[in-house]
């Protein structure tokens, strides 16, 4: 039930069900502190199919942490997929002291840390009781917001000075506000300050979803929102772009309701968000087959003025 929303009604998704959620599941890491994660899913059903979510580096204390993005996270979960959210590395709460090597961003251990929670899905599980033996290690999707993207993008293939860092167990990805080319498409000192931001999306070859605000006016570089909308353009898996009307870098709410991230709380923009996005999941993981084209059709029609979708041919 939510009275917030007007147009967003128009696109098709389903009837929420009762979820679960385990919090703090923790992975030990040699030589740093434990990984901690939360695990949101259905209550019932099994083969559930699974999305790695990544956070972002944005100004709050505790959103960029497995405790942030609940009002995606909560969504998604609630309609038959389950979310695993590591705190990373670069989490002010509970992430590496921000002076060690690699610190504050710590690009490569973001990395490492999604890698870390497919090697060890079994293990996840054994920490969540009503979970166990319910998730499907064979649908496996990441998505991530923002610094979350630059991470999720280099697992669906993206390159880093040359590097592979793909990973075949991944079979989808939904890069929301994600940082866009590098280099000479960066200010000088977001360049200097960024140099890991200069990826290579020619090799981004795992079905991807971008999603951007219409309005979202980036300051890492001269050029505006179109800058998000790189991985799109360069990506030869990315299948659709999707912008949202009306909202910036927050989409409408994502990380979290009433927060610093959320510089235009849209309820519309970010009911829109939540629903297309899961559209496409549900359609990628065979769990709706015609969720994602139903979607597009309402967008064409009675809810045309929330968001435009993009696809390639």
């Amino acid at each position: 039930m939510n009275r917030l929303i007007d147009l967003a009604r128009n696109l098709p998704a389903p009837e929420a069900a009762l979820s679960v959620a385990y919090t703090p599941i923790r992975l030990p890491i040699p030589d740093r502190p434990p990984l901690e994660l939360r695990l949101t899913a259905p209550a019932f059903g099994g083969e559930l199919p699974v999305v790695l979510f990544s956070h972002g580096f944005g100004p709050s204390n505790y959103l960029p942490s497995k405790d942030g993005y609940a009002p995606l996270a909560q969504f998604w979960a609630e309609r038959g997929v389950a979310v695993i959210q590591p705190t990373h590395a670069s989490s002010r709460v509970a992430g590496l002291d921000p002076d060690l090597p690699g610190g504050p961003f710590f690009w490569r251990e973001r990395v490492d840390e999604m890698r870390a929670v497919l090697d060890r899905l079994e293990e996840v599980e054994r920490q969540a009781p009503a979970v166990a033996g319910r998730l499907d290690h064979g649908r496996i999707a990441v998505a991530g917001h923002s610094f979350g993207g630059l991470t999720c993008s280099l697992l669906l293939g993206a390159r880093l000075n040359g590097e592979d860092f793909s990973d075949s167990r991944i079979s989808a990805g939904i890069l929301l506000a994600t940082p866009g080319r590098g280099g000479t498409d960066l200010t000088r000192e977001s360049a200097a300050r960024f140099p890991f931001f200069d990826v290579d999306f020619s090799h981004l070859d795992i079905p991807t979803l971008v999603v951007c605000g219409a309005e979202d006016d980036p300051h890492f570089t001269p050029r505006g929102p179109e800058w998000h909308a790189d991985a799109f353009h360069d990506g030869p898996g990315a299948e659709a772009l999707l912008t949202i009307a009306g909202v910036g870098h927050g989409l409408g709410g994502i990380a979290g309701l009433d927060a610093k991230e959320t510089e235009a709380e849209n309820p519309d923009a970010l009911e829109a968000t939540r629903r297309l996005t899961l559209a496409w999941l549900r359609t990628k993981f065979g769990m709706g087959p015609e969720d994602w084209t139903k979607s597009r059709s309402a967008l064409r029609n009675t809810a045309s003025t929330l968001a435009r979708v993009m696809a390639k041919a």
